[in-house]
């Protein structure tokens, strides 16, 4: 499959809602995902050491070295994919691939550009100051992130609602698929300004529907 033509913006997230749905199969999704969360609980660890590995690097070098911002991205994208799958929005029944890399037919993608150079003197603040509000509003949206994957919050309340109303109508509403997707990307948009992979700051808004806004 041809890869799609990088964004214009630094941070780009899509979610395609999947139909049809399984009216039930939602109810066993926290075990389906158990080997995922092992995973990725390593994963999340192998990411906190290179970040602190890519903060040193940018403040000496300006640069985010290439291999390490990879496999972060990776993580978040592989966090995002079990994410959907599961109580993050259970919009998709297709079994989320244990795989770092791109996986753009999948119903949630993530792409993140790379910056050849970063601020030296962002990057001793942004991570804990200037990130410290959207922190507040996401740890609303998310009640929790276990083996970095977000639970227990608004997002999780969303998506099983609506999970409730497919498994008596037999359709996912829409409208909570749009807002359960905006949310889902503005975590991801603080995730990776906090991981220090772009200077751009993540804007407070609520940019709602499975594709991003057009850059008009």
């Amino acid at each position: 499959m041809t890869m799609p033509a990088p964004p214009q913006q630094p941070v780009t997230v899509r979610a395609v809602l999947d139909e049809p749905l399984s009216r039930w199969l939602w109810l066993v999704k926290w075990i389906l995902v158990i080997p995922h969360w092992i995973v990725l609980a390593f994963l999340w660890a192998g990411f906190l050491v290179t970040s602190v590995v890519a903060f040193f690097a940018i403040l000496f070098t300006e640069r985010y070295p290439r291999p390490l911002f990879d496999f972060n991205l990776g993580v978040l994208r592989w966090t995002w994919r079990v994410s959907y799958y599961s109580y993050g929005a259970l919009a998709t029944d297709r079994y989320p691939p244990f795989s770092l890399g791109e996986v753009p037919d999948y119903s949630a993608t993530l792409y993140v550009a790379y910056p050849e150079r970063l601020s030296r003197g962002l990057v001793l603040i942004k991570w804990w100051l200037l990130a410290l509000p959207h922190y507040i509003l996401i740890g609303f949206f998310l009640g929790g992130v276990h083996a970095g994957v977000w639970s227990a919050g608004l997002l999780t309340v969303l998506a099983v609602f609506a999970a409730v109303a497919l498994a008596f109508t037999g359709t996912y509403p829409r409208d909570i698929h749009a807002l359960v997707a905006g949310l889902n990307r503005w975590v991801l948009r603080v995730a990776a300004y906090a991981a220090l992979m772009t200077d751009t700051y993540p804007p407070f808004r609520l940019d709602l529907g499975g594709s991003e806004p057009s850059a008009d």
